[in-house]
C-alpha cells in the first residue's frame, strides 16, 4: 500500500494509540502483511516518544502554584 513511516507517526499524532488503530486508518498491512514487523517498530518508538514528550509537559520545572 506503501504506507510511509511519517504516515504512520502523523496517524499517532492524530489520535491513533495502537498499531491496530494505525492499521485500520491507514489500511496497514492489508495486502501481503510484509511491512507489519517495521510498523510494528515505527509505532512503538513514536507512543514511547509521544508519552515521553506529555510526561515532560505534565509538570514543568518553573510551574509556581498561584
Amino acid at each position: 500500500m506503501g504506507v510511509t513511516d511519517g504516515q504512520i507517526r502523523d496517524a499517532i499524532n492524530e489520535g491513533c494509540c495502537s498499531y491496530r488503530d494505525v492499521r485500520n486508518a491507514l489500511e496497514l498491512a492489508s495486502q501481503c502483511g510484509k511491512c507489519a514487523t517495521l510498523a510494528k517498530q515505527v509505532v512503538r518508538e513514536t507512543l514511547t516518544e509521544v508519552q515521553s514528550s506529555q510526561a515532560a509537559l505534565a509538570y514543568p520545572a518553573n510551574f509556581v502554584m498561584a
